[in-house]
Formats: C-alpha cells, structure tokens, sequence
C-alpha cells in the first residue's frame, strides 16, 4: 500500500490544541472538567452535559478497531493507492474516531483488534509539514 494522500488540516480555535498535538506526534483531545467525558469532534462545551468548561488532556493514543472497510477503489488522488482502510477507532478514553488503518494488510484487519496512532508527516504545498493521526495495529 502506498502512502495515503492527506489535504492540510482546516485549523480553527476549537481545533487549534488538536492540531498543535498532532505535530508534537501526540493526540490531544478536549474533555469536560465537569463531568470528565472526553469529546469528539473539538468543540468548546461538552455535549454530554452542556458544560462550558472544557480542557485540552493529552490521551493514550491506543483503542480499538470499532468498524471498518476496506477501499478498493479511490477517486481521485486515492485511486493511486487503492486498496486502503477507512475505519472506526473506539480510543480507550471513549470517543470514536473516523480515521484510516495504515501499517497492514486489510484482510487482516478484525473488528475489536488493538490500534496505536500513528502519525505520519504529509507536506503541504506551502512546504510545511503537518501530522494527521492515522492508526496501526497495536
């Protein structure tokens, strides 16, 4: 498999310290100070309780595959690197991510098996490099 094409992140304020970590080769993720739920995708209150405090905590960066399926085909600047797998990861702080699973051969890939991130440097045109949290088997 080939490496997988990757657009610059769009960074936002509420998306800002996700970025930021990622680049640091960490993932980082908002939860809520009160009722301590870690939230997916970043935003400034918590979902689950309304709360509007919120703070950024690095996490482990390991789950589990949720869902997942392989790509045969892709459009664009996928079709290069067909087949690839678009997943769900279910992090062990809860949130489930959509994300891709690099690092192995699709049709070893089981629902339920062990994932680390992984993040890998993608230019941009610019020539800055950024980092987009893919998953490998664990």
């Amino acid at each position: 498999m080939s490496q997988l094409p990757v657009r610059p992140p769009h960074r936002t304020p509420e998306t800002e310290p996700f970025w930021d970590g990622c680049a640091r080769g960490v993932l980082v993720l908002p939860r809520c100070d009160r009722c301590g739920e870690h939230i997916w995708y970043p935003r400034r209150y918590c979902p689950f309780c309304s709360s509007r405090e919120v703070s950024w905590v690095e996490v482990s960066g390991r789950g589990t595959v949720y869902s997942f399926t392989i790509m045969r085909r892709g459009d664009g600047p996928y079709r290069a690197v067909a087949p690839y797998v678009l997943a769900y990861v279910e992090l062990d702080e809860g949130p489930r991510v959509m994300t891709n699973i690099v690092g192995a051969d699709p049709a070893d890939l089981a629902i339920g098996q062990p994932v680390v991130a992984d993040f890998a440097a993608s230019p941009r045109d610019d020539g800055e490099a950024f980092a987009v949290p893919r998953f490998r088997p664990a």
